[in-house]
């Protein structure tokens, strides 16, 4: 940031590619305002509420990325984490949301210690390169489940799990126009080629009548109750196996899930260190502020993908979250169709790490092959790193190469493993 508004600020091409990669960046996260509101409903917490929660935290670690660490990473509640903070702690194992709450901020605590400490470095290194890959891979294809989804082109089948959308739907149709132009500006290298097609697809679901009905009605007036939702943290279960156990897959799921993040999109790795140390600040703010851990969002790849170099993004992104605030029924009419071709275009362009696997050793292969198909099949980001974990040591001894394991591998195994035997009983 610094050298962008000193030598720098006379650049106009560079102030331009920034800004448009943080709109970007923004309309392609920007569902997350209505979206993790309804996901935390269903765990308790207020709707009309959350939203601002979820705002609040996304401007807080913005500028964060802007200015401590001066990277193009959007930060925001969670896509995958929001469902297990809901779906596994909240509605499998029966927690209150209070101590859902709690536990997100006991593993930001632990992200935070191993953020800032050694452990960072160590597990980095015992994490093989494999499985870092098959992160963000996994994490690439879950968006792309999202965005088909979110294009209607797939849907629950009648003869199967999956099955092809309707071709005459209106909304596919659109978002299948959608998919072409972002496809065609971006390999013709146009600067904003993603907000470009968001915009445009826009304006045609517009003019065709193709929207979509926002379910969240916000009121500003309902802001005088947020402090309802401020330091609500319930420890009361703290020693229980529910909280221990969730406490654990949210940790693992934060850290790898940053960290194969990061390692797979951030251009410029120099900025790793601090970005890693940012998020998990972040992410102690949210609960805190009485949300679902923020994470790095996979949707910052549409701002680096638009040219997106430097916290000038990140900046730009928190000052349209602040906007937002004041414009969120503005937001229907940008339909999902519109948004859904850049998440798909982003899920694909993370799947890029599989070169990073080698496929010629099955042993690395398959430990990444469960992590990459268990995530958006499975549709948990932890189950996915449970099995690919739990797995990775135990072929490696097959495999008579069990000193290629790092020990903490084995132990994070083991953990991995123990992780799933607890959840099978929930």
């Amino acid at each position: 940031m610094r050298k962008l508004f000193g030598g720098a600020l006379q650049k106009r091409k560079v102030w331009q590619r920034e800004l448009i990669a943080g709109v970007t960046a923004f309309f392609a996260i920007s569902y997350i305002i209505i979206v993790n509101p309804l996901i935390l409903a269903d765990a308790g917490i207020p709707a009309e509420l959350s939203v601002f929660a979820t705002i609040f935290s996304s401007v807080i670690g913005c500028l964060i990325m802007a200015f401590v660490a001066d990277a193009p990473i959007v930060l925001t509640p969670g896509m995958g984490i929001n469902a297990f903070f809901t779906y596994t702690v909240c509605v499998t194992m029966g927690l209150h949301w209070h101590e859902a709450i709690a536990i997100s901020l006991v593993s930001g605590l632990i992200f935070a210690l191993v953020a800032c400490t050694k452990w960072c470095l160590r597990l980095s290194q015992a994490v093989p390169a494999s499985l870092k890959a098959a992160i963000t891979a996994g994490i690439g294809l879950y968006l792309v489940e999202i965005g088909l989804v979110k294009a209607q082109l797939i849907q629950r089948g009648t003869s199967s799990i999956i099955e092809l959308g309707s071709l005459t739907n209106p909304v596919t149709l659109l978002a299948i126009f959608g998919l072409l132009l972002s496809l065609a500006l971006y390999l013709r290298g146009v600067m904003g080629s993603f907000f470009i097609a968001i915009i445009a697809t826009s304006v045609v679901g517009y003019l065709f009548g193709i929207h979509d009905a926002v379910p969240l009605d916000l009121n500003l007036s309902h802001l005088a109750r947020y402090p309802e939702l401020l330091l609500q943290a319930d420890f009361s279960q703290v020693l229980s196996i529910p909280f221990l156990l969730s406490v654990f897959s949210m940790s693992m799921i934060m850290i790898f899930e940053t960290m194969g993040l990061l390692e797979g999109i951030l251009p410029d790795q120099r900025k790793f260190k601090k970005t890693f140390e940012g998020s998990a600040f972040t992410t102690m703010l949210s609960s805190l502020l009485g949300t679902s851990p923020t994470v790095a969002a996979a949707e910052s790849a549409a701002g680096i993908a638009s040219g997106g170099r430097t916290g000038l993004m990140a900046l730009t992104a928190a000052v349209l979250f602040s906007l937002s605030l004041f414009f969120i029924p503005l937001l229907s009419f940008v339909p999902q169709a519109a948004i859904a071709p850049v998440i798909i275009i982003t899920g694909a362009m993370m799947m890029q790490q599989l070169q990073n696997v080698d496929f010629d050793d099955f042993s690395e292969w398959f430990p990444a092959f469960l992590v990459i198909v268990l995530i958006p099949w499975s549709n948990s980001i932890s189950t996915g790193l449970a099995f690919g974990f739990a797995a990775y040591p135990l072929l490696k001894v097959m495999n008579g190469r069990a000193r290629e394991v790092h020990v903490l591998g084995y132990m994070l195994g083991f953990l991995f493993l123990l992780n799933l035997v607890f959840q099978a009983g929930f």
